[in-house]
């Protein structure tokens, strides 16, 4: 697999015996890039034999616990292996106020630095860009800041003689959100969405109130958007059974599979 998402994490604030909370790990042109970092998320780097070299960015959705608990832990153990290369973090520019002093007490002289880059999640831009790679944030409606993230390849087109280069939408990353109609246009198009799914149609009387989608209205917006694929996850610990979800949304999107923990899913 050359594209590719791994899922750390797929449940929601309350861990569960199926799901921890969100993480995952996009491989995309050779790089690894943490999406969110919920309690456990080292746990389930380490035993899926991810290389620490390899992960240089990690993008955290909003300050809710179970998308940043384990940033932590993970940034300790990383000083532990003596890691040497920079962490760059980009998040609400509250998280390095919260986030620092825990590093200077409990990381002292640790080996590499952590380099935190603030983000507007509330604002639609560019965030992250190199030769290859080009990460956009998605504005989302939550009960604090937050937003998604839109992630694009640089790819080559045509002959040697007439070779073109464009951005290709490969991943994008709806996190915890109301549903909102209006990032379809930003993500039409992407080969995989990741959209959140915390209810099911029985529970959607709670989502006015805690600004989050059932798999239906992930369904939707991925049928809107014209999406190759798509994943669901952030699971309500309230339902066991899985395929609920799963079934409802393919009841619009057929193309629709469950972020199943500790797999990894090939970005066509």
């Amino acid at each position: 697999m050359n594209t590719y998402v791994t899922i750390l994490g797929s449940g929601s604030a309350l861990p569960t015996w199926q799901n921890s909370p969100a993480c995952q790990v996009l491989h995309i042109n050779d790089k690894d890039m943490m999406i969110d970092c919920g309690d456990g998320a080292q746990l389930a780097f380490r035993q899926m034999g991810m290389k620490t070299a390899r992960l240089y960015n990690i993008f955290i959705s909003h300050l809710h616990g179970d998308h940043c608990f384990g940033l932590i832990g993970l940034i300790s153990t990383f000083g532990m292996m003596n890691r040497t290369q920079p962490l760059h973090i980009y998040a609400h520019p509250d998280l390095e106020r919260l986030l620092q002093p825990m590093i200077d007490y409990y990381c002292k002289g640790m080996s590499y630095e952590v380099v935190f880059h603030a983000i507007n999640p509330r604002k639609q831009e560019v965030i992250y860009e190199d030769r290859h790679v080009k990460v956009e944030s998605v504005p989302l409606h939550h009960t604090v800041p937050a937003c998604g993230f839109l992630f694009s390849e640089l790819k080559s087109f045509g002959s040697r003689e007439e070779r073109t280069h464009k951005w290709v939408k490969q991943y994008a990353y709806i996190s915890d959100t109301k549903y909102k109609p209006s990032i379809v246009e930003q993500i039409a198009g992407v080969r995989m969405l990741f959209h959140e799914s915390t209810y099911t149609e029985q529970d959607a009387f709670r989502c006015p109130v805690t600004c989050h989608s059932t798999a239906k209205q992930a369904a939707m917006i991925a049928d809107q958007a014209s999406v190759g694929q798509l994943l669901i996850g952030h699971f309500s610990s309230r339902v066991d059974d899985h395929t609920l979800f799963l079934n409802e949304a393919q009841e619009i999107f057929p193309n629709t599979h469950l972020a199943i923990e500790r797999q990894s899913f090939e970005i066509e």
